[in-house]
């Protein structure tokens, strides 16, 4: 199992430390001005300084996550920030998020929490108790989380493998972190599930077959992503269309808006192995599609979440070395999802994978009670190894 990181071992003074700040015992504050800002995004980089586990992301991506100029989710929703003080040194902190896109879609009103650190059970409380107070003045019936800031982004309590570095884009946090939140009186709402697959091994003879039969029979084309910036574009809007109808029917989905859609692509654009991005097409329109991206996690976590002055040329050395990719989407509009395109898909992701030199795969994230995929990706060799835990709390 991974360290526990429940004190303030390894924290930086110039980090967490202001001469205003208040004295004595624990108090939860919310986040006014730049210099807050700055020691919110900077705590988690002081927090698991020792921790041999967690990767840093780049501040600059950190920043514009809670940047309303830089991140479209703030269109649609409203964060609030709290940082937990006690002897003039942050010891937590967290979000409340107000996601008016997701309670309109599930007729439900609910305030997300996120971003949660904390260095022992007392500072988790406290934070909890701030956004529950939040979501009681804004009318909501229920607390969950952690989103980060929502299901299409960062989500979930890792709750087991404590001792495996996160992929790209999945979330990382100490074995103490789920006790605070139950001690706090939250329960599971929903377990993710995250699949390991050695790409070392080949895939069944029965998964093979039935890849094979399928794309004899179905007269289903695959091919990769274009490159060509105007082919991109119009690949990102199939893109598009196929996540939200392959989705919509998903526990807690709440589709993306262009915007988002558009933001993330940019951002993925750079890391993008073309051969990784798959689409399948049926009389010459998009059907299906399966993105897996490089983890450059390899990469960033030997940068300490800075790509200036040295980090882009050390991020460019190092990613030569990276052995893993993560599959982050994989979904086929719903008149085709019972022709067999999941494995199909798959079958060639790995097939791709391997010849790309990549040694292992994660599939992440999948809900616990979706039986087809959990299914498929079982006959495909994947092991569930990680569970990353959203858990909710009734506040009516």
């Amino acid at each position: 199992m991974g360290q526990e990181y429940d004190g303030l071992d390894g924290m930086a003074e110039s980090v967490t430390r202001a001469d205003s700040a208040p004295q004595g015992a624990l108090q939860v504050r919310p986040v006014c001005g730049p210099a807050d800002r700055r020691r919110f995004v900077e705590l988690p980089y002081a927090l698991y300084a020792r921790d041999p586990f967690w990767v840093p992301p780049l501040r600059r991506d950190e920043r514009r996550r809670l940047s309303p100029r830089h991140n479209p989710f703030h269109a649609h929703a409203d964060i609030r920030l709290w940082l937990a003080w006690r002897h003039g040194q942050v010891v937590g902190r967290i979000a409340a998020i107000d996601d008016w896109r997701h309670n309109d879609t599930h007729q439900e009103r609910v305030t997300w929490f996120g971003f949660f650190e904390a260095c022992d059970d007392a500072a988790a409380r406290e934070l909890l108790s701030a956004v529950e107070q939040h979501a009681r003045h804004r009318g909501s019936g229920t607390v969950r989380g952690p989103a980060n800031p929502s299901l299409n982004d960062s989500v979930g309590l890792l709750v087991d493998a404590f001792d495996e570095e996160p992929c790209v884009l999945m979330p990382y946090n100490p074995a103490s972190y789920p006790r605070f939140v139950e001690r706090a009186g939250f329960q599971k709402a929903k377990d993710l599930l995250a699949w390991d697959i050695d790409m070392a091994q080949p895939l069944s003879d029965r998964l093979t077959r039935l890849a094979d039969r399928i794309a004899r029979q179905s007269g289903v084309r695959l091919r990769p992503v274009r490159t060509t910036r105007r082919g991109f574009a119009e690949d990102l809007d199939h893109l598009k269309t196929i996540y939200r109808a392959a989705w919509e029917p998903n526990w807690g989905f709440v589709a993306p808006t262009d915007a988002e859609i558009t933001h993330l692509a940019r951002d993925l654009k750079p890391i993008l192995d073309p051969e990784l991005v798959l689409f399948a097409e049926a009389d010459g329109q998009p059907v299906g599609v399966a993105v897996a991206v490089p983890d450059v996690n390899q990469v960033l976590k030997h940068m300490n979440g800075r790509l200036l002055p040295f980090g882009f040329v050390q991020f460019l050395w190092r990613k030569r070395s990276i052995s893993r990719a993560r599959v982050l989407l994989l979904g086929v509009l719903p008149p085709y999802q019972r022709k067999g395109l999941y494995p199909l898909l798959i079958a060639e992701l790995h097939r791709r994978g391997r010849i790309g030199g990549y040694r292992r795969g994660e599939l992440s994230w999948t809900l616990e009670d979706n039986e087809a995929v959990n299914a498929g990706i079982v006959a495909a060799g994947g092991r569930h190894h990680k569970t990353y835990r959203l858990y909710e709390k009734p506040i009516g």
